[in-house]
């Protein structure tokens, strides 16, 4: 199976750039009411992963921060405790359950390193689970 098949495309994500600000990721994650989300570079190339934890941790570690100047810090610089590790879109269905295993959300990339969407570990379990329910149907009948 490819694994194309899972792939939640960028277009339809929420994302943020690197040279955003925290304000702006703080928003943005607030809205949607994501606890993490991918960063991108400014040439489309995938960076990292911002969580809510990286944003509470540098407010925490940072003297006279307050919600109104995030706006002066930048989502590069601020310190990630995890990134979630990405996959190329020609890689085998083992490497991918082997990375989703380990995180909520595999970031794709292309040949060149682009940024060109997610797979979500719940939409692997969900088909694995349909899958084995099918078989079960089919194995009462």
């Amino acid at each position: 199976m490819n694994i194309a098949f899972f792939l939640t495309p960028k277009k339809d994500l929420v994302y943020q750039k690197e040279t955003s600000t925290m304000r702006q990721a703080l928003e943005r994650m607030e809205y949607h009411r994501y606890s993490a989300i991918p960063i991108i570079s400014e040439n489309g190339g995938y960076v990292g992963t911002l969580t809510e934890g990286d944003l509470l941790w540098k407010l925490k570690n940072t003297p006279d921060l307050d919600f109104n100047s995030t706006s002066k810090v930048l989502i590069s610089d601020i310190p990630r405790k995890f990134n979630n590790q990405p996959v190329h879109i020609n890689c085998n269905m083992e490497d991918l359950l082997l990375t989703a295993a380990k995180q909520n959300f595999v970031p794709v990339v292309d040949d060149d390193g682009k940024f060109i969407g997610i797979i979500k570990r719940s939409d692997i379990i969900s088909y694995c689970y349909e899958k084995m329910f099918r078989v079960k149907e089919i194995l009462k009948a």
